[in-house]
Formats: structure tokens, sequence, C-alpha cells
């Protein structure tokens, strides 16, 4: 159980955007692993689940994940976060393109993982898109 928290944690560390590595983090997923972005309902698969983490990081260059709680029951691991970072890149929205701010976000999250034979087969992120919009001053988007 100690390795799977160790397992997500170096997960983690790819996801971040001065260690960024989209391929490392995809490979820790099997071959029917997915993410699901519970607040929109997307789930992707393979290659598409590191652009989804590379396009965060494009907007927010400097992006960390603050692991708050870790808990571990067996093959499942739960992680309280905080994704912080400073909006730098063009962040792209169901309603458009948010050009930079320049302002910053910590946006509480809780990840679930289920673990299969060493690597993920879900993950399962609810995040809080409105608070992140909020953070951003989404009454003064600049949408193209």
């Amino acid at each position: 159980m100690l390795d799977n928290e160790k397992f997500i944690r170096k997960l983690y560390t790819y996801a971040e955007g001065k260690g960024l590595d989209t391929e490392k983090f995809v490979s820790m997923f099997s071959g029917d692993g997915y993410m699901l972005d519970m607040a929109s309902g997307t789930k992707f698969h393979g290659k598409a689940i590191g652009d989804s983490i590379a396009s965060l990081a494009r907007a927010f260059p400097d992006v960390h994940r603050e692991l708050l709680s870790i808990y571990v029951a067996e093959n499942v691991v739960v992680v309280e976060t905080a994704i912080r970072g400073t909006h730098k890149g063009e962040l792209a929205l169901a309603s458009g393109t948010l050009h930079p701010t320049g302002k910053t976000i910590d946006v509480p999250v809780c990840d679930v993982y289920h673990l299969e034979g060493g690597k993920i087969i879900s993950f399962d992120c609810y995040n809080l898109p409105s608070v992140m919009l909020q953070q951003l001053g989404e009454k003064h988007m600049r949408l193209s």
C-alpha cells in the first residue's frame, strides 16, 4: 500500500510546470486506463491524458500541485490537493480562449486513483473550474 502512495507521488512530479513530462505521466496508466475530468465529464485515454496535463501547464507554466492529504486503501489512492500557478499562457475553455491575466490560482481538487498491476486503471479528478475562473476574474475575461 505504501508503494501505491509512492507511485502516485511520483505521478504528480511529472505534471509539475518545471518537471513536466507527459510521456512519463501517461506511461503510468494501463493500456485501458483513463483520466476523467468530473467537472466537464470528459474522459481521456492514452496520449489525450498527457495533452490535458500539458494544456494546463501551457496556461500556467509554473503549475504546482500541493499534496495536502493522501489516503490509501488497498488499490485506491485519494489525494486532496491544491493546484497553484500563474496564468501566463492561453487557457482553452468551452466558451473560448482566455488570454493570460497574470493572476494566480489556488484551486482545491480531490483526485481518486484505482491501481491494478502497478498501473493506474482510473483517475477521477474532482476539480472546481468555477473557483479558478473566479480567481482569474471571470467578469473581465478576454475571450477570443
